[in-house]
């Protein structure tokens, strides 16, 4: 029954962020204008929330759920309760990517969500393979990690200094702000990230035995090996994804697993959905509040989630320090 509301409760929350998303804004109209001239196409008002305010909205939903699945499929994966596609260094690697796919070849823009998880897939290869030794151990994965991230964002950061107007706004296309976002960028966050939320959920009997030992899981009949990349491979499809058209946006996935944990419990049957639901909600809040709280300038959604996450991280840290102090 708990869990039940809390779904129910999730979506309404949902539904209310998208509905004060839409209205609200330097451009408002009455609701039923706003509905008549979407189905008319008549009304230039309209037509501009329409074709600037509706492509962020679907974006900011979309690429916060993604990223929300990727950290609970990390999490599964790397048996670390503080795995997350920025901390790992797949975001980052996934921007690099693509940032360098399109400065060497500006020709092939809307191919960057592929480039992206080429990167993703990099960084998380590279995270594996020097952090495996006899087995997987979460710290010096997350460490690992931690150093992955760093080169690559020191990588990214040289072309955004190059002084070349070109790369100034090719490097404006990778960042973390939503704005000036098109419907072909929607598109594109709609079909593969909604793809792969709905083929990640399928993964959670996997994402179940993951988080025991291997030897416990092998003894269940899973071959380990295989279903942790199947599960990684899902993660980074997803983050990259995010990251190509949202930009790199730290500790969201790390953040909303955790938050799902206490209310739905530790089973991916039903900590997956919320994490979609959840990180979804969590983004689009995030966006819409940073575009009005200094309107008409406005704060990225990353920057609000690291003032967010930031904090949380450390009461992770130290709440485990507490358990294992008392253990």
């Amino acid at each position: 029954m708990k869990k039940t509301i809390v779904f129910i409760s999730l979506a309404g929350l949902l539904l209310g962020l998208l509905y004060w998303s839409v209205m609200s804004g330097s451009i408002r109209v009455p609701f039923s204008q706003l509905v008549h001239g979407v189905i008319s196409k008549a009304d230039e008002e309209v037509n501009v929330i329409y074709d600037l305010r509706f492509p962020r909205i679907i974006i900011a939903s979309f690429a916060g759920a993604a990223l929300a699945v990727a950290g609970a499929l990390l999490q599964a994966v790397m048996r670390n309760p503080i795995a997350d596609p920025s901390i790992i260094g797949i975001s980052s690697g996934a921007n690099f990517t693509a940032l360098l796919a399109v400065t060497i070849f500006p020709q092939l823009f809307y191919y960057m969500p592929l480039f992206a998880f080429l990167g993703g897939m990099i960084a998380c290869g590279l995270v594996y393979s020097l952090s495996w030794k006899d087995g997987l151990h979460p710290l010096k994965l997350v460490l690992i990690g931690v150093a992955i991230h760093a080169t690559f964002s020191g990588l990214a950061e040289a072309f955004n200094y190059r002084g070349s107007y070109s790369v100034t706004s090719i490097s404006a296309a990778t960042t973390s702000t939503l704005s000036m976002k098109t419907w072909a960028d929607a598109n594109v966050m709609l079909f593969y990230g909604g793809v792969a939320i709905v083929l990640s959920l399928c993964l959670y009997s996997i994402c179940n035995l993951l988080v025991l030992n291997d030897r416990t899981a092998s003894s269940l009949g899973m071959r380990v090996i295989p279903a942790r990349l199947l599960v990684s491979f899902a993660a980074v499809v997803l983050a990259s994804t995010a990251t190509a058209i949202a930009g790199v946006i730290a500790f969201l996935g790390l953040l909303v697993p955790h938050i799902g944990r206490q209310l739905v419990g530790s089973d991916y049957k039903m900590l997956l959905p919320f994490c979609a639901l959840a990180g979804a909600s969590l983004l689009l809040a995030a966006d819409t509040i940073g575009r009005l709280l200094l309107a008409p300038n406005e704060i990225p959604a990353s920057i609000l989630m690291s003032i967010i996450g930031g904090p949380f991280l450390i009461f992770l840290l130290r709440k485990r320090e507490q358990m294992n102090g008392h253990s």
